[in-house]
């Protein structure tokens, strides 16, 4: 139930009908585990945080370093060497005293995934590896467990969400296939554009709300939406086809035009390649 002060603090939320009184108490009722507290997961800490989710449980085990602040930007200097999940707690737990966080200095693996994420409403993925991508996937899969998945790396950024136990839906190795040793773009090797993880961290937060309140149509079954960002700043907008791997960038504008317009996305931008004509919808 929402207090007096719950209706102070988030009364901006609860005037928009789409969310309301009801979608704001399903957010203060709900339970998030975000996997990684990182370039991803620092926004969305934040901004889940502030938009009152009840019960949030940050799993990493890694610690702060100096390279990390960047993009991290729940750290500062005076972090570094400490637990990123715990130092991730504190900040959230500073945002909204009225919240539950628990931090978990573990590594996810495929034999404690599932205790790790047992009761969790959502589960969201901002992690650095396919291995424990994949082991988040299987868990999901079998707990039942809506998985929203946000990667970067350079200048690309993805964001999908996954319910892959209901027999029409695709779950995540459906797109990445299910070899936990496949190369990946790794962030220490390629860099990465430190604006482009607050961008994938703050789009997760916007779909994760979505998928605790109900407003909109959410990313479920849609192909995965994904950003390129071009040498000259251009933005783009790549769409993976689950199973296929299709990519849109790189097609002919008539094809792309159809692909996205049978996709159902609405109100994102598309470059195809980055700096030619830009289609709007």
């Amino acid at each position: 139930m929402l207090t007096d002060a719950d209706l102070d603090r988030f009364a901006r939320h609860i005037i928009l009908p789409q969310i309301g009184g009801a979608g704001q108490a399903r957010l203060k009722a709900a339970h998030i585990a975000i996997i990684g507290a990182g370039g991803i997961g620092c926004p969305l800490i934040q901004y889940l945080a502030a938009a009152g989710v009840g019960r949030l449980t940050i799993i990493d085990d890694d610690r702060v370093a100096l390279s990390n602040l960047q993009r991290q930007i729940l750290f500062s200097e005076a972090d570094i060497g400490a637990p990123k999940a715990a130092a991730a707690a504190a900040a959230a737990q500073r945002l909204y005293p009225g919240g539950r966080v628990q931090p978990l200095a573990e590594r996810i693996k495929p034999d404690n995934a599932a205790r790790l994420l047992a009761g969790a409403d959502l589960v969201i993925d901002g992690c650095d590896n396919f291995a424990t991508r994949l082991a988040v996937n299987a868990a999901c899969v079998r707990l039942r467990i809506p998985l929203l998945s946000a990667a970067i790396g350079a200048f690309d950024a993805q964001v999908g969400l996954f319910a892959g136990w209901q027999a029409d839906q695709p779950c995540y190795a459906c797109l990445v296939g299910s070899d936990p040793a496949r190369d990946g773009v790794n962030c220490a090797e390629a860099g990465v554009l430190g604006a482009l993880a607050g961008m994938a961290g703050t789009l997760a937060a916007v779909e994760a709300v979505r998928a605790i309140t109900g407003f909109g149509s959410p990313l479920t079954g849609q192909p995965d939406l994904g950003w390129l960002v071009g040498e000259a700043g251009e933005m783009g907008v790549e769409l993976f086809v689950c199973q296929s791997g299709l990519a849109l960038v790189g097609m002919t504008m008539a094809d792309a035009d159809a692909i996205v317009r049978a996709s159902g996305l609405i109100g994102f931008l598309s470059a195809i390649p980055p700096g030619a004509v830009t289609l709007t919808y």
